[in-house]
């Protein structure tokens, strides 16, 4: 199967059961392809961990979810060691982070102490107890959760943290047919919980990442995402622009998003489409520009309509 077809096979199976933009669920699934995470900023009931198990069942990806709350210790995350009185050892018990797939529920309820422990799960791929390290599964990818309106009982999600997330994006309520859609689907089923088939492998998930790392980007292309970014840093109401982290991830799922969309080459059309989800929630905004209610989109937005778009020949073809 190509690759373009294996994830428009996910991406099928994904759209009978979850009631959302097409573009969202692309987004989600172009993050796993990209070996990265996804922060879903939205309101509750609107489909988040629906979307998350359901993109790990059609993938063939282990999944395990974690309700963050503010009394979860690193532990409970991590997993720890545990006595064995028959062998009279300490055997390491793996937490629910041992997962292709974890939905860190609520991920901002989490005491920072929790939160540490999640990024370098995030950064390293592995997770450390009692100074011993343990590999995560591969792929290993973070869907986090947060809600957007509720505040009390959260804390802030580091800087650092909320850059190591690939992509942040919100899935937003259906429009009237697609939520009557699900309404239908409701009545003709006696779970509350649509079922979802499985359409691909692991392995198959595994050769996707690998197919992302040979899609072709023009050096213009390259220096297109440097430009971007570097707009951001000189703005005056951005007080901490895109890192050189940002401009990687950029180039990393804009090779993702050609491979879905059927190319082994990068287009500007990919970089404009995703350069709003992967950069805008990195960005730091100066205290005046919060005061005056500017928005990170629309640093980004200006960065893209400013900036002149490249064109060779290669990429008109």
């Amino acid at each position: 199967m190509d690759s373009d077809k294996t994830m428009e096979a996910v991406l099928d199976a994904v759209s009978d059961v979850v009631v959302a933009d097409e573009e969202f669920l692309k987004q989600i699934l172009s993050g796993i392809v990209a070996n990265g995470h996804i922060l879903i900023e939205d309101v509750p009931g609107t489909g988040k961990t629906l979307t998350a198990r359901s993109i790990a069942t059609a993938s063939g990806l282990s999944f395990k979810r974690i309700q963050f709350t503010p009394d979860l210790l690193p532990a409970d995350v991590t997993g720890s060691y545990i006595f064995n009185e028959e062998h009279n050892t300490f055997e390491f018990r793996e937490g629910p982070i041992f997962a292709n797939v974890v939905l860190a529920d609520e991920i901002n309820r989490a005491p920072p102490k929790t939160q540490a422990a999640l990024l370098e799960a995030m950064a390293e791929g592995q997770v450390t107890v009692d100074g011993k390290s343990h590999d995560l599964p591969s792929p290993f990818c973070v869907i986090a959760t947060m809600n957007p309106v509720e505040q009390e009982g959260t804390f802030r999600l580091p800087e650092a943290q909320l850059d190591r997330f690939w992509l942040k994006t919100e899935i937003g309520y259906p429009d009237r047919e697609g939520e009557l859609s699900l309404l239908l689907a409701r009545t003709e089923r006696s779970n509350s919980i649509p079922t979802i088939e499985q359409v691909t492998t692991r392995e198959q998930v595994l050769d996707l990442q690998a197919a992302a790392e040979s899609v072709t980007v023009d050096e213009d292309l390259c220096r297109y995402i440097l430009d971007i970014a570097r707009a951001t840093r000189s703005s005056r109401d951005v007080e901490i622009g895109v890192s050189p982290r940002g401009t990687q991830r950029l180039l990393e799922v804009a090779r993702v998003w050609a491979l879905i969309n059927g190319r082994g080459y990068v287009i500007p059309h990919d970089i404009k489409t995703i350069a709003q989800p992967v950069l805008a929630h990195r960005l730091v905004l100066e205290p005046e520009a919060q005061a005056r209610n500017i928005r990170k989109t629309e640093i980004i937005e200006s960065a893209l309509s400013t900036i002149e778009v490249p064109t060779t020949e290669e990429l008109e073809t």
